[in-house]
């Protein structure tokens, strides 16, 4: 068995490591392949034709939702920061509460495929579709970005990779494999490996963490008070005078960090009832039931995993330590799994790191799949086509889209190489929660909310979030931004969420009373209303 040293490289027998990556890419196919099968139509390609009952959906949106950063990026977090990197658990689990009561269901009602269909319903299409839709890629590239960068770390840990140039080549094989489930699979193919993937990665997590509290006899304080004297004697004067059992380790240095902290807060837990991928989940299944017990089933499958999260997080920091997961290629993104490593060595860090891997790949491909149906059906068969596009055309160019998306998000993992994955994904959380969330609860509840609203509210929207994310600390100005030679960091915080989040939700205001001259279809809103209530006609869901 490689032992690990202080500042290794890598841990465990890379060869071992390889041979399960490819058991299970070589598993997962052949469930894909045969889901092909069935994949006759668009409805099939995109949405798996709504067949999809409440338990199975519920655990493909834990499957979708339980990112490499549920599982690296918050373990790592919490492993070298202790109370503060726990609040990704607290908000991204908080946040399923707001899909719940204010979405989920009354968006199966209203739409048919994607996040747009429900925006352009009462509203003029072709502007409101174009809108919806280029939000969703930017969302969806953003997410992407944070899987592709765990994913390099990862393998690279693993398989001994050194250097940005074979993580480079670990993120292009990614996006290859990402490439081929979403053109062979579709919606169904893509639902199936999420599903095997929740139960693995839950199972695996669940393995971890009963380890961890068995080698202290379930005291859970006796955990963090080792983890605190290993903090302790960190080699680091930075790493050594935390407290990672109180606040403020991370966001607690001055009054910005503070207000940093409640930004990325208010992100976590709005961000995901503005979601694209996650919406679209809504649309597998056949009923607006169905809908609320997938988000209950969710809810408690990804509930049973943060407090997992917790202990996992803590273990690392008693068991491998800052100064070795930060010393790691992927430095925090490391954390879980060197401490698969210690728990149960080479063997089950191989595992551990397969349902890591397995992780990447499905939630990368679940993106995928989001963002090609909504060029393909908003943008080409909506805007280009003006409906007169047939399905074939529909599949067609959403397959040629997933190449082009798969091409840009190994570009742009390759740049976010060694980012904590947590937080790459707050900041898709933020833009989504500044865009889309605005305009959906607007064209749900509000009568008055019209066209030049949503324009104003999801171009706004996202162009502040964009800016404001560009000019951060996030991209530049600190060694641990993406560019770290450059400075150009105008706006204080990470996370912009505390501004352009209620910007977005003030643009929807002032925009709809600017075009409150603009009648919109008086008929529709009530359609809609009545629709989305009650479900009436919900099968009858298809673009205006």
């Amino acid at each position: 068995m490689t032992s690990l040293a202080a500042g290794a490289a890598s841990v465990g027998n890379p060869a071992l490591n390889i041979a399960i990556f490819v058991a299970f890419v070589v598993i997962t196919m052949t469930i894909v392949i045969r889901a092909s099968k069935t994949t006759k139509k668009a409805s099939d390609f995109y949405t798996g034709g709504g067949q999809f009952s409440g338990p199975q959906n519920g655990f493909a949106i834990a499957g979708d939702y339980l990112s490499a950063a549920s599982f690296l990026g918050i373990a790592g977090a919490i492993a070298v920061y202790g109370y503060d990197g726990f609040l990704y658990s607290v908000g991204f689990l908080v946040a399923w509460l707001v899909a719940l009561l204010l979405v989920a269901e009354l968006l199966r009602n209203t739409g048919r495929f994607t996040m747009a269909d429900v925006l352009s319903f009462r509203l003029q299409e072709r502007p409101v579709r174009m809108a919806a839709a280029l939000s969703t890629l930017t969302v969806s590239l953003f997410y992407l970005l944070a899987q592709m960068a765990g994913a390099g770390g990862l393998v690279a840990l693993l398989l001994n990779i050194d250097g940005k140039f074979g993580q480079g080549v670990v993120v292009a094989v990614v996006g290859v494999l990402m490439i081929a489930y979403v053109l062979i699979g579709g919606m169904k193919g893509t639902t199936y490996v999420q599903m095997v993937k929740a139960v693995l990665l839950i199972a695996g997590a669940g393995v971890m963490f009963f380890l961890v509290l068995f080698a202290v006899k379930g005291n859970f304080s006796q955990l963090i008070a080792d983890a605190q004297a290993t903090v302790s004697g960190s080699a680091s004067e930075a790493v050594a005078g935390r407290d990672i059992a109180a606040p403020g380790a991370k966001y607690g240095i001055s009054d910005m960090s503070k207000l940093d902290f409640i930004s990325l807060g208010i992100a976590l837990v709005l961000g995901t009832a503005g979601l694209p991928h996650v919406l679209m989940r809504f649309y597998t299944v056949p009923t607006a039931k169905e809908a609320r017990r997938s988000v209950t089933w969710a809810i408690a499958l990804i509930g049973a995993f943060y407090l997992f999260t917790l202990v996992l997080g803590y273990g690392a920091a008693k068991s491998v330590g800052p100064d070795k997961i930060l010393a790691a290629p992927g430095k925090e993104n490391s954390a879980a799994p060197l401490l698969a490593f210690e728990l149960g060595g080479t063997i089950f860090l191989a595992v551990i790191s397969a349902v890591a891997f397995a992780t990447i790949l499905a939630v990368v491909a679940g993106l995928a799949i989001t963002a090609s149906a909504s060029f393909a059906h908003d943008i080409y068969a909506s805007v280009i086509k003006r409906g007169n596009a047939t399905e074939e055309q529909q599949v067609r160019v959403s397959r040629i889209t997933v190449v082009v998306i798969g091409v840009v998000s190994i570009v742009l993992g390759i740049a976010a190489m060694g980012q904590n994955i947590a937080f790459l994904v707050a900041l898709a959380f933020a833009v989504a929660a500044s865009a889309n969330l605005p305009t959906l609860l607007f064209s749900l509840f509000w009568k008055r909310f019209n066209t030049t609203g949503a324009l104003f509210s999801i171009y706004g929207g996202l162009l502040t979030c964009i800016a404001l994310i560009v000019i951060s600390p996030a991209v530049s100005g600190k060694p641990t931004s993406m560019f770290p030679d450059a400075n150009f960091d105008l706006f204080p915080m990470s996370n912009p969420g505390i501004v352009s989040i209620p910007a977005g939700f003030l643009l929807a205001v002032i925009g709809t009373y600017i075009g409150g001259r603009r009648k919109e279809n008086a008929a529709k809103q009530a359609e809609m209303e009545v629709r989305s209530l009650t479900g009436v006609g919900v099968e009858k869901a298809v673009s205006h």
